[in-house]
């Protein structure tokens, strides 16, 4: 089994990385290979709705000058799934946005599939930045791992947030919880027992 981790901050080794980190860690310690993916910090194109990713059925977004498409071949190994985010202004930051707009948009196959968002911040902010990276597991038929508290470390500096006691307790809880999950899954189907049945997608639009 396989997590992995995308740190959504422009700064590769910051304060996001540091979170991200101990929850690789605990999963480890559970046998769980873990791989920590950084956005990079040149800009990441938001996405444009041209619906050119489903035309071919490729999982994949017609803009390929930046690290999403890189992503999502990663994804396809993955059981499970961690984003990791900054807070910029009370909201996740802009190079994570962009990305998992398209992210989602273009890729396939994250249905089931276990995901945690987790955010750092100097100070405030956190919780709005947790609920936005959230909707993204919502509308993707994917349980949502939870931890002991909400899913946030704070401090300015990697040297802070490791001084974050409860924090880093909490990345630590969220990454045992997320091994227990992809276990009982992997349990369940080797027991036989079937994902749930799906009906035929349906939309409504309520100007006619």
């Amino acid at each position: 089994m396989k997590v992995l981790l995308i740190n959504g901050s422009p700064r590769a080794k910051g304060c996001t990385y540091t979170a991200l980190c101990e929850i690789a860690r605990e999963l480890e310690k559970d046998n769980i290979e873990t791989e920590i993916f950084h956005v990079g910090s040149k800009p990441i194109r938001g996405c444009m709705a041209c619906g050119g990713c489903s035309k071919n059925d490729s999982s994949k977004c017609v803009f390929d000058d930046d690290t999403v498409n890189i992503a999502l071949e990663k994804a396809k190994e993955a059981d499970g799934f961690i984003f990791g985010s900054p807070v910029h202004y009370a909201a996740a930051s802009g190079q994570i946005t962009s990305f998992l707009d398209r992210f989602f948009y273009a890729g396939s196959g994250f249905q089931y599939k276990p995901g945690a968002a987790i955010v750092s911040c100097r100070r405030g902010g956190a919780t709005a930045a947790f609920e936005q990276l959230n909707k993204y597991f919502t509308i993707a038929n994917m349980p949502i791992v939870s931890s002991q508290y909400w899913n946030m470390v704070h401090g300015n500096t990697p040297e802070e947030v490791q001084q974050d006691l409860e924090g880093m307790q909490i990345m630590r809880t969220l990454g045992k919880n997320m091994s227990w999950l992809l276990k009982c899954i992997e349990a369940g189907k080797n027991a036989g027992v079937p994902l749930p049945e799906k009906e035929p997608r349906l939309v409504t639009n309520f100007i006619r």
